[in-house]
């Protein structure tokens, strides 16, 4: 995995009364033991891939306390778990990625939240909108809304975001409701401490088993069940979250010490950003005591009509700090003033971004205009106006050294990636065949959309390159190119693609890219991975599940072997037979296979036993300094230095000391038949007696010929 939790995880075995000190997404882990579950799901995905992570690292004291645990195969899957709470009084909890993961996720949330649950259901979300993130700017709230699942947004600090885990199963119990509790990536990743308490065994578990199956046509969801759902939201559930959100003080009000003509209402994740602007600003301490009143939303959605206008009450204005579009919280906020007669004025998307993360320079800009348009008393204007402006100075004079605007630096394949060889082997087909449509896929093959490549005509969601390529393929003169990872063909590849083109008798292409994990998301295990320990399972196969539907042509290609994989491409866009052709690319990812390798090879090191490292180079004086190596390959490694020749001026090609050893660089170099530049050196150490001496012989003969050579330039 991306990263390895086994030392923190003891921190989970902390009782009541110890400090808890850790990361954000440790602290949600240990809220979920004290919470009493019973079990537990969900797919990785960044910024909750580390969720998943430390579970599978914590077995052992799930395994303890009843708790069941998998790693499932969907957002779907996951989200199905849940099924388990809507006829037992069991608590359940699983966690994806924010909107993307929900997508998937969808049919089996809208049943649940329609039946409803006995035992509390949470939905851990990682919502991953802003400048960090890695999908479509979309919003959770709106998923909340259309179901009517309670979202909680809890203010980014340890303690907040506990209480949020231990209150969501309540408030869940409370109104018999599915519960969403969004983290942003500042919150998964923020680290502090609180106080724990004891890990509580769930009272239904694996140890303790259910007797009786219960069943209640009212928890199907057809009709006329359905219609009897509906009016429950409406006239039980939503009324219950307005009072258990009220009497349970989820949200938070801080009464400011300047004035009360004015007011922030926010959501409970945007308050550290808040408070920093107005630190800035001089209106709040190092402390987070703020000389503006805010309203703190905890709990974004169902808002508490009363909460609102109570706070509003007596101000002229407020500002409504709400991340992203549309401006769901602002509009209700709007609605609810107005029907109760409190005439503030509603400042939000006017002073604030309508899009985009609100970063602490947003916040500062934003909250500085709204002081200005208000002209609150008991606030300096003036230093927030000069406090502003010095930060918009600040930011052109960086612009004048820099020369202009930084350039982008979109993201790239990892060094050595087992993929980058395979979309050389496309362009090299390209060449051939001429342009050829690519469906791209959801992965760390989506790079392959980027320069140098550039392959890659549509993304439409994780595993559905294939079913993409279903509308076009039929319209276009010759075989388009579908890709799909081995994680996305487990997650949705094999039913919505390949079993599709098989139904529909499609005549395309798919590469498949093995490299063994969902490496994209941190490199998890998936079905198709290969395991270690005698209790793990044997690992599914690609080949034979394609195979088992119907697929005849099935081809597997080591990934770093250019020319071999450009020849299969070939033969997939120029064979006569008809049907879905398949090529697996097969190369294990290279950086899960560096930190591999990396910890045996010390230890042999450490042992003095004979440890061979390959790495490669370029020849100066052969280097045409043409460049054609670097636009093939895109390696990261490969790039390009002075020309030492005096005669020539272009600067030549090579290899720096980040290289992996792939071999992708030689092998484009003779797949393109371009010069033959390149030269393989195996850096050996603790080599044998034999190796020694044979370098010693070497070694004199290269010296007496160097010699030589020398004397007869002197001659």
């Amino acid at each position: 995995m991306e990263r390895s939790f086994q030392a923190e995880v003891r921190s989970l075995s902390l009782g009541k009364g110890e400090v808890f000190r850790g990361e954000g997404i440790l602290a949600v882990t240990k809220a979920l033991l004290q919470s009493g579950v019973s079990y537990i799901g969900g797919y990785q995905g960044a910024p909750v891939s580390h969720l998943i992570d430390v579970l599978g690292d914590a077995r052992d004291m799930l395994d303890e306390l009843g708790i069941y645990f998998e790693n499932s195969a969907s957002e779907a899957g996951a989200a199905a778990m849940l099924g388990a709470s809507i006829n037992h009084p069991v608590r359940g909890a699983v966690t994806w990625k924010s909107t993307v993961g929900t997508n998937v996720a969808s049919d089996a949330l809208s049943n649940l939240a329609s039946a409803g649950v006995i035992g509390g259901a949470v939905v851990v979300l990682g919502e991953d909108y802003g400048e960090g993130s890695s999908i479509i700017q979309e919003r959770t709230h709106a998923f909340a809304m259309k179901s009517q699942m309670w979202l909680l947004d809890p203010r980014p600090n340890l303690t907040s975001i506990v209480d949020a885990v231990e209150q969501s199963f309540e408030l869940s119990e409370a109104t018999n409701t599915p519960v969403m509790l969004q983290l942003r990536i500042r919150a998964c990743h923020v680290h502090g401490e609180f106080i724990c308490k004891d890990n509580r065994a769930p009272a239904i578990s694996r140890k303790h088993l259910i007797e009786d199956a219960k069943f209640d046509y009212g928890k199907i969801c057809l009709p006329p069940s359905t219609y009897a759902h509906e009016k429950q939201k409406i006239e039980q559930r939503w009324p219950a979250a307005l009072s258990f959100i009220r009497e349970h003080r989820l949200n938070e009000t801080f009464e400011g010490s300047s004035t009360q003509s004015v007011g922030v209402i926010l959501q409970g994740g945007l308050y550290n950003g808040v408070l920093r602007a107005l630190q800035q600003l001089g209106l709040a301490d190092a402390f987070g005591d703020s000389r503006l009143p805010l309203q703190v939303l905890n709990v974004v959605y169902p808002l508490v009509p009363d909460e609102i206008v109570a706070f509003c009450k007596g101000k002229t204005d407020v500002l409504i700090v709400e991340e992203g579009q549309p401006n769901y919280i602002e509009d209700a906020i709007e609605s609810i003033l107005r029907k109760n007669n409190v005439l503030a004025r509603v400042f939000g998307k006017s002073v604030l971004p309508m899009a985009g993360e609100y970063t602490g320079e947003v916040l500062l800009r934003g909250i500085t205009r709204f002081l200005e348009t208000t002209k609150p008393e008991g606030v300096d204007l003036q230093h927030a106006t000069d406090v502003s402006s010095d930060l918009t100075g600040l930011k052109n004079t960086a612009a004048d050294l820099l020369d202009g605007a930084v350039p982008n630096r979109p993201p790239g394949f990892c060094v050595g990636c087992p993929e980058r060889p395979v979309f050389s082997a496309v362009k090299l087909v390209q060449r051939k065949l001429g342009q050829i449509h690519v469906s791209a896929d959801i992965g760390c093959h989506t790079f392959g959309t980027l320069p140098p490549f550039n392959i890659g005509s549509t993304v439409l969601g994780y595993g559905l390159g294939l079913a993409s390529s279903s509308g076009i393929a039929p319209l276009m003169n010759s075989r388009v190119v579908s890709i799909m990872g081995d994680g996305g063909f487990w997650h949705n590849g094999f039913t919505s693609g390949v079993i599709n083109a098989i139904h529909n008798k499609h005549d395309s292409v798919l590469l498949i890219m093995k490299n063994g994990y969902t490496s994209a998301t941190g490199t998890q295990n998936i079905p198709s991975s290969i395991k270690t320990g005698e209790t793990a399972p044997l690992p599914l196969d690609i080949s034979r599940a394609l195979r088992s539907v119907g697929v005849d042509w099935v081809k597997t290609v080591t990934s770093y072997k250019v020319s071999q994989m450009a020849d299969a491409l070939t033969d997939a866009m120029t064979t006569g037979k008809p049907g879905l052709k398949v090529i697996i690319a097969d190369g294990e990812c290279q950086l899960e296979r560096q930190r591999r390798i990396k910890p045996v090879n010390a230890k042999r090191l450490k042992q003095g036993k004979r440890v061979v490292r390959t790495r490669f180079g370029i020849d100066d004086d052969v280097c045409t300094g043409d460049h054609s190596c670097i636009r093939l390959s895109g390696c990261p490694s490969l790039t390009i230095k002075p020309n030492p020749s005096a005669l020539r001026t272009d600067p030549v090609a090579t290899v720096n000391q980040n290289c992996v050893g792939c071999g992708l660089c030689g092998e484009v170099s003779h797949a393109a038949v371009l010069c033959p530049s390149f030269y393989k050196v195996d850096v050996i150490q603790n080599p044998t007696l034999g190796e020694r001496m044979l370098a010693r012989i070497r070694a004199f003969v290269i010296d007496r010929l160097a010699g030589s050579r020398s004397l007869s330039r002197a001659v």
